[in-house]
């Protein structure tokens, strides 16, 4: 008879407005696991996403309030996962990713005190994903690949897309073992979307792209703007935290209308991740993350990667959730010992180590 394992994970993204959090059914052991998520929560981080992006962008801060801020922030985690257990039942253990407030490698810090996590649940919870990787050597990130192999391979050649605060890009070749899957960290991007929104839209960010769909994008701020994320692109660095494009948001805020520079901004973000896609001439792209749901943003890049464009719903994965769920899928392969990053992906040097830190007990294999 196949085990059967119920895993929460936990993300909160560098976007920094929201905790998900996921339920995933887990069949069987190692790589031969088979995912399927079956229920999703999303809880505001409110008076905590001030605090932590205030962190995340170098303000000073107390050792003794960041101390308070990583508890609280455990504190709210343990809050959704407990709205969680009620829907989908008591899990065998969580996962959680905490909030990247700097990752500057072989730095890199995510936040959060998982013990209101253990004491509340009263499980297992398995933290600090990316530390082992970041000891080896590595980047640290991606660290979503493998998971990413886990729920949507497939014998064509796939493109998943997460349309974060950040863009990264896993290329899973068709029928391919996990050792061929290719991930690359390609450019900001809701940074860039929500920056223009807060400066000249007045609010938090483009509902759907309406503005953006309004407005006509200007092609001297895309031209400046694909400067600014191709140099990204190819920085040959992993990408977790900070508002790299502040300077392009400042110099283009007061010469055109609202609507145009969030038109603009679509476009230019659309085009670097699609030109990053088309190189590895993908059969379809997959979709996820907040950006999934804007609709200039995801008409730029199916364009300019030249593929059919479908959301990880339709494979059984909520676009708001991938992340969360991945966490989930990664903390079982930590518990039955199998290495989450990949050396071809992070740049560890083979064999990758096993990750992650456990509370309470590890999970017996």
């Amino acid at each position: 008879m196949t085990e059967s394992r119920l895993v929460f994970g936990c993300m909160t993204g560098t976007s920094i407005d929201a905790l998900d959090a996921a339920a995933v059914r887990l069949e069987g052991r190692g790589l031969g696991v088979r995912a399927r998520v079956v229920a999703c929560a999303a809880a505001p981080l409110g008076a905590l996403a001030p605090r932590l992006r205030s962190l995340a962008s170098g303000e000073a801060m107390t050792a003794g309030e960041a101390a308070g801020l990583a508890r609280d922030l455990g504190v709210a985690h343990a809050d959704a996962l407990l709205g969680l257990a009620g829907a989908a039942g008591r899990p065998d253990f969580v996962a959680v990713h905490g909030q990247t407030v700097f990752h500057s490698p072989p730095l890199s810090w995510q936040m959060l005190n998982p013990w209101p996590i253990a004491r509340s649940l009263g499980c297992p919870v398995v933290h600090d994903l990316r530390g082992a990787d970041l000891a080896a050597g590595g980047q640290g990130a991606p660290i979503t690949p493998l998971a990413d192999w886990v729920f949507f391979r497939a014998g064509e050649t796939r493109a998943v897309v997460n349309l974060g605060g950040f863009c990264n890009v896993t290329i899973l070749p068709g029928g391919a073992e996990p050792g061929a899957v290719l991930g690359m960290d390609v450019c900001a991007c809701n940074h860039v979307l929500d920056a223009v929104a807060r400066t000249a839209l007045g609010r938090p960010y483009d509902n759907d792209g309406e503005a953006a769909l309004r407005g006509s994008a200007d092609s001297a701020a895309v031209r400046s703007l694909r400067d600014v994320l191709g140099a990204q692109r190819i920085g040959g660095r992993s990408l977790g935290t900070g508002d790299e494009i502040a300077g392009w948001v400042s110099a283009w805020k007061n010469r055109l209308a609202a609507e145009d520079l969030a038109a603009s901004a679509a476009l230019g973000v659309g085009e670097v991740i699609g030109g990053a896609v088309a190189e590895h001439r993908a059969a379809l792209v997959l979709v996820a993350g907040g950006g999934a749901r804007n609709g200039a943003l995801v008409s730029a890049l199916r364009r300019a990667a030249g593929a059919p464009l479908r959301p990880t719903d339709s494979e059984g994965v909520p676009v708001t959730h991938r992340e969360a769920a991945q966490i989930a899928v990664l903390g079982a392969l930590c518990a039955d010992g199998v290495a989450i990053t990949l050396p071809k992906v992070t740049g560890v040097p083979a064999p990758a180590p096993i990750s992650g830190a456990w509370i309470n007990t590890r999970p017996t294999q």
